[in-house]
């Protein structure tokens, strides 16, 4: 029996569905979801793996133009999503016309793979429109095989699925059957955090904030972390804390549940807050959080 392998990365404005659709093909939540604009801020690999294939998905953070150092490292992961891939998923929702950076486009309609354009959340409009669209991107996009789909109510996510099998290239396995993802356990400590952070904070604060995490030690029965959350000024500290400690209380208490599915086991949770001035403008601090690699 032949064996496929190959990367499929998924690209597109914020907010489209990216997350929501790898952590589909995926069956686990590896990417975090919220309403809220540049929640994806990494490159985030998730492995499906049958007998006789391999697929190495990548979502990465929606496409804008860059304002400061870490949108910057944002997009170069994106850059690097059109490097490696053998199959491109660009993914549009029903209303959008364009993408937010006109190289990008202009890479996408000239690209030497197969490209599979998404349109998804058909779901929330009516025939007419999908038509309407499907037309329009079919002659935007003439290289690329467009498809519908509407990845929250999982509408032809196995269909989307079987096509990358058939189209993608034949080779051994990149990385070993039972792994799910090339990121260490700490990463999606700090991306439960963060997603409270984005549900919780308004404004400023969720872009403002970064995490690391200090400590993981893992016994048979209980995973102990501690974990600081980095903000830019000591406003934003005290907004983060909150009234008597609430506001960080209720972030904990929601990440550690979410962190006691992923890893199915108990959590001990400890949260720190601590200013770390203008670290989204410093590209030292941005190696160290994983950035500009």
């Amino acid at each position: 029996m032949k064996h496929k392998a190959g990367f499929v990365n998924i690209i597109g404005n914020p907010n489209v569905g990216k997350s929501t659709l790898m952590n589909a093909f995926v069956g686990e939540r590896l990417s975090i979801i919220t309403s809220k604009a540049q929640t994806t801020r990494h490159r985030i690999l998730g492995i499906v793996n049958g007998d006789d294939f391999q697929i190495l998905f990548s979502d990465t953070p929606g496409i804008i133009k860059p304002a400061y150092e870490l949108q910057a490292s944002m997009m170069d992961f994106v850059k690097s999503a059109f490097e490696d891939a053998d199959v491109l998923i660009y993914m549009v929702e029903i209303g959008e016309k364009e993408l937010k950076d006109e190289q990008f486009f202009n890479k996408i309609q000239h690209a030497k793979i197969p490209v599979l354009l998404l349109i998804n959340k058909i779901d929330t409009s009516s025939q007419e429109e999908v038509e309407e669209k499907l037309l329009y991107w079919k002659e935007k996009v003439p290289n690329a095989e467009v498809m519908l789909i509407s990845a929250l109510e999982n509408f032809n996510v196995e269909g989307v699925f079987n096509r990358i099998l058939e189209i993608l290239p034949e080779s051994p396995a990149f990385y070993p059957k039972d792994q799910l993802t090339d990121k260490p356990e700490r990463f999606f400590v700090n991306e439960a955090i963060r997603e409270k952070i984005l549900l919780h904070y308004k404004k400023e604060i969720p872009y403002a904030v970064e995490i690391e995490t200090e400590e993981f030690f893992e016994s048979e029965k209980i995973i102990k972390i501690r974990s600081v959350i980095m903000v830019e000024r000591e406003t934003q500290k005290g907004i983060v804390i909150g009234h008597k400690g609430a506001a960080l209380k209720r972030v904990g208490v929601e990440a550690r549940k979410d962190l006691q599915k992923f890893f199915d086991k108990k959590i001990h949770l400890e949260l720190y807050v601590k200013v770390n001035k203008n670290w989204r403008n410093d590209k030292r601090q941005l190696r160290r959080f994983g950035y500009n690699e």
